[in-house]
């Protein structure tokens, strides 16, 4: 929670008085197992991508992995906040434990273990083929517009029809462009911050 009120204050003004926002009682670090009735739950982290303190929770009984953000199916990562050099080490941390079937953040759920292997390709190709495309970006001394514009004609011919491509692709670069320019953490997104990149990306 305080993560997310870091990130997005403009959201967050008096938090306190929002109306049935529940405060976390409790926290864990690496893996937590709880137990509802006769089921265990297994909450884990298994590596940065999406954000800081990406987390999974799987069923062992059922092989089966609600992985949140750090894994989409058919549709466009958000990466705003991500740390896009070591999501896919991430991603194959998570190929790893071989579950079965995954609930991803977007997209349909992946029922079979060859369809959780193709969610896990297609989120670590679209988190690599942006980034890389930043990295080459910023090696060319290209400003934020001009990194848009290298990083589309990678990134429209193989993602440009999946879900909400448009809407997350000018978060997406900002944050590349900053990843690969040193900038290691996620700035926050102020309302300044929102203009600035717009008014950046809006030159012709």
């Amino acid at each position: 929670m305080d993560s997310e009120i870091g990130r997005f204050p403009r959201l967050f003004q008096a938090v306190e008085s929002v109306p049935g926002l529940t405060w976390p009682t409790m926290t864990f670090t690496g893996e937590m197992t709880l137990w509802l009735g006769k089921l265990e739950v297994k909450i884990k982290q298994v590596g940065r991508g999406h954000t800081k303190g990406d987390t999974i929770v799987y069923l062992p009984s059922q092989n089966t992995c609600f992985s949140g953000d750090l894994v989409e199916a058919d549709a466009a990562c958000y990466t705003g906040d991500a740390y896009l050099a070591d999501w896919p080490q991430t991603l194959d941390n998570l190929a790893a434990m071989k579950f079965d079937k995954l609930v991803p953040g977007r997209g349909p759920a992946l029922l079979t273990p060859a369809e959780v292997q193709k969610g896990l390709a297609y989120t670590r190709d679209f988190v690599s083929t942006l980034y890389q495309s930043a990295q080459e970006a910023v090696a060319q001394g290209m400003d934020l517009n001009a990194t848009m514009k290298h990083t589309r004609k990678a990134m429209d011919p193989k993602f440009g029809q999946v879900f909400i491509y448009e809407h997350c692709l000018p978060f997406d670069v900002t944050r590349a462009h900053d990843e690969a320019s040193g900038i290691r953490d996620p700035r926050i997104w102020t309302a300044e911050r929102d203009q600035q990149m717009w008014h950046e990306l809006q030159k012709a």
